[in-house]
């Protein structure tokens, strides 16, 4: 018998086999343990298991045998609140079916209570107050990296494409190659930059720049420094911010906000590693490793000859895209456990989740990124103080003005009572998942949830959610919800 976290190196062996034109293979990922949220998460290999039996251990534990000629996937939990024969997955067809074997609190999928359900790509399971996700996705042919502890902060995952990237980044790390970060806003550009420093071993400090913040009347004093009386105010010397990051690593944030003067310059300090401070007439030497970041899509600003195709090529060495974090979803355990850490590093030990908050976490959309989760962690357990955080801890996700509690219920009978906020706001998240994974298809839903169209439009109309926002070419959002 192994342990869960030896689970990823059978993976590998795997990925090994599979060659570079992978087809989707299915995998489970334990993400989140409601308990003990730090406990690492695991990654387990479907391909090939008749059937997979999830059962409460004395530990947690995974176990690979055959039985009667079938192969079996026999996974333990380390969970109270699981029972000794909880559930299991079973091949039907082609696809695979999750089934409740008369468990004492029931089998949920994306926060729905199901005796029995095929699953789809994307699907959170939770079993007691333990939370698996379902994907069926290619994964690499070469070991793209391990998940597990002891990477820097920011390059551990269990997503395989980007996995993959962040192997090659650490492989370039030493060298001084420039690195183009792109993607949404709170990603988490600038903590894989940091990581990036942190693995090149270069002796000089990290320098982080936000372009969108300076003044354009003072951005090129502040980058490149200025001599005493260049300017008006100039009433000292001061090398300037390029010139502080020498031996270093030089992060300019939002690079697509450069001013096209200063596009200029800066591209003189690639091509000559040297800059010239205003008022100067002899460059400096400087040393720099580039990282720049940015939402833009910088190839189309050289098209439209907002940002020079010259500079683009110059700082476009290794260029890394980080998906959102609603794409990434079997990384939230990782990253939960490591914004934990930082929030609360004397207790984070000691945090444990409710089953409401935990779904809540793991079916939000997470507009911003990484960025709204680590504030909302940081607020959850400052407002549980020494207990467990609850639903009512976590703010509400980013744009929404109004808790689905506040929203009219329209599906209620008269003197009913308001369903609990746990409630609403885990069938909301769903149903907001589940309209993206079935392009807004409603019929698609309702069948995913086992229900009828009568009542996803009720739902549709109390939780403010328009399907046509999730179909091809439409924009993903909700009337009056997240903006």
């Amino acid at each position: 018998m192994s342990e869960a976290r030896d689970e990823p190196t059978t993976l590998v062996r795997t990925q090994r086999r599979a060659g570079s034109c992978a087809e989707p293979r299915p995998f489970l990922f334990l993400v989140l343990q409601c308990q003990r949220p730090l406990d690492p998460p695991a990654r387990l290999s479907l391909d090939g298991a008749d059937e997979v039996r999830f059962g409460r251990g004395t530990v947690r534990s995974i176990e690979r045998r055959t039985e009667g000629g079938r192969a079996l996937l026999d996974v333990r939990l380390e969970d109270g609140w699981v029972s000794s024969r909880h559930a299991r997955i079973t091949r039907d067809g082609g696809r695979l079916r999750l089934e409740d074997l008369g468990s004492r609190n029931g089998t949920f999928v994306n926060g729905v209570p199901r005796q029995s359900a095929q699953l789809t790509e994307g699907d959170l399971i939770e079993l007691g107050h333990t939370f698996f996700l379902f994907r069926d996705v290619a994964a690499p042919d070469e070991d793209a990296g391990d998940a597990a502890p002891g990477q820097p902060l920011g390059l551990a995952t269990f997503a395989p494409a980007l996995a993959d990237r962040f192997a090659a980044l650490r492989a370039i790390a030493p060298a001084s190659i420039p690195v183009v970060l792109q993607g949404e806003s709170g990603t988490g550009k600038e903590v894989i930059a940091r990581a990036l420093h942190a693995l090149s071993g270069r002796p000089g400090p990290f320098v982080a720049i936000n372009c969108g913040a300076l003044p354009d009347s003072l951005i090129e004093s502040e980058l490149f420094g200025h001599r005493k009386g260049a300017f008006s105010g100039a009433a000292e010397d001061r090398p300037g911010l390029i010139r502080a990051a020498d031996r270093g690593t030089l992060f300019l944030d939002e690079i697509g906000d450069l001013p096209a003067m200063s596009q200029t310059a800066f591209l003189r300090v690639l091509q000559e590693s040297e800059v010239v401070a205003v008022g100067a007439t002899r460059p400096v030497k400087v040393d720099l490793r580039v990282v720049v970041a940015t939402h833009r899509d910088l190839p189309a600003m050289v098209e439209r000859g907002d940002f020079r195709g010259d500079l683009f090529a110059r700082l476009s060495g290794f260029v890394l895209e980080l998906p959102p974090l609603r794409k990434r979803r079997e990384d939230l355990g990782l990253l939960i456990a490591a914004l934990l850490r930082r929030a609360a590093p004397d207790r984070a030990a000691e945090i444990a989740l409710s089953c409401e908050a935990a779904r809540a976490l793991l079916l939000r959309e997470w507009r911003l990124n990484v960025r709204e989760l680590e504030k909302c962690l940081a607020t959850a357990i400052a407002l549980a103080g020494s207990g467990r955080v609850e639903l009512e801890h976590l703010p509400p996700p980013a744009g929404m003005t109004r808790t689905p509690t506040e929203l009219p219920r329209l599906d209620a009978q008269p003197g009913e009572p308001q369903r609990p906020a746990a409630e609403d706001q885990a069938r909301r998240e769903a149903l907001i998942r589940l309209f993206r994974e079935h392009r807004g298809n409603i019929s698609a839903v309702a069948r995913a949830m086992g229900k009828g169209r009568t009542q996803i439009h009720r739902w549709i109309a109390r939780y403010r959610i328009e399907p046509a926002d999730y179909r091809e070419g439409g924009e993903s959002g909700e009337r009056g919800g997240e903006g």
